[in-house]
């Protein structure tokens, strides 16, 4: 399946990273390239890093001839591919989280509900372990415990019992008997109005397999040792889970002293080394939202590092 990602948020992304002649900015999620094109038009280079192998065979044919570098490893690992490419510090770093498009359409690699597809759900399907693997090692406390915090799930402990249930009797083969499992185990009336009763589930399972959470938060750690002074960081987040640690990661960032409030001198010395530039999420505007649905839920951040 070809790779086609409708990009997000791409003129207020490049107008907060600031992008120009001169600039280089690392696109960590590169996918389809949609971002990167947008970066490169503003006269900045680019240097491209992501973990599926299908999105960067898109964006190499797509970037061709540009000024772009490109490698496959995944954002959590940004500082390790820079210094293996021979890259000090960039002026602009961006995120942009979650799951795209094509990776959702494509049966195959295990996202979708709609249509029956491995139980795999890896964003790079060369490395880690599939869900079907996961599902071996994962009882149902776990189960229940992962789809509580990461999908936000108030049906948890059922499904999880339920799933646990299918997968030991072997009676689990695919994306599509799952959620249907899953559906079945929420009460109808319960069912959420606009999206799939198995969408918070898919969610939370995705981002366990491929510890989503964690990768961001090694990123966000990573930034003072990323951009350069000057320099800005920017992330867009599809869910509250990662709008959140993006939103606290940043605030970190930017806090100067931290004494305690009653103390009339600062005696840590700490000063801010980052400035927070969105103190709300920016997010699509009504012709994008017209053009791309799946914008609707987009929330992008950042933060520039102080000179």
């Amino acid at each position: 399946m070809k790779f086609v990602h409708h990009t997000v948020l791409s003129k207020e992304t490049v107008a907060l990273l600031a992008a120009g002649p001169g600039k280089t900015i690392l696109d960590g999620t590169l996918g389809g390239g949609g971002h990167a094109l947008a970066l490169l038009d503003t006269g900045a280079r680019v240097v491209g890093i992501d973990q599926d192998p299908a999105a960067l065979e898109t964006a190499r044919s797509r970037l061709q001839g540009r000024d772009v570098v490109i490698a496959h490893g995944n954002f959590r690992d940004a500082r390790a591919v820079l210094d293996s490419l021979g890259v000090g510090e960039v002026d602009g770093a961006l995120v942009d989280l979650g799951v795209s498009s094509p990776q959702l359409d494509d049966p195959s690699r295990g996202f979708s509900f709609r249509e029956g597809g491995p139980l795999d759900m890896r964003m790079d399907p060369t490395r880690g372990r599939p869900l079907s693997e996961r599902l071996d090692e994962w009882d149902e406390k776990a189960l229940a415990r992962i789809l509580d915090s990461l999908g936000e799930e108030r049906f948890a402990r059922k499904i999880a019992r339920e799933i646990h249930r299918a997968w030991s009797q072997h009676k689990l083969a695919d994306t599509r008997e799952l959620a249907d499992l899953v559906a079945a185990a929420i009460p109808r009336k319960a069912w959420p109005p606009k999206i799939h009763p198995a969408t918070r589930t898919f969610q939370a399972l995705r981002i366990a397999v491929n510890d989503e959470l964690g990768a961001l938060s090694e990123w966000l750690v990573q930034l003072p040792r990323i951009v350069s002074r000057g320099g800005r960081a920017a992330a867009i987040s599809f869910h509250s889970l990662e709008d959140r640690l993006v939103k606290q990661g940043f605030a970190k960032l930017a806090t100067g002293c931290i004494c305690p409030p009653d103390l009339p001198v600062c005696a840590c010395g700490r000063t801010a080394q980052w400035k927070v530039l969105t103190r709300k999420p920016v997010e699509a505007a009504p012709d994008e939202l017209e053009r791309n649905p799946r914008a609707r839920s987009a929330r992008l951040r950042a933060v520039e590092r102080l000179s």
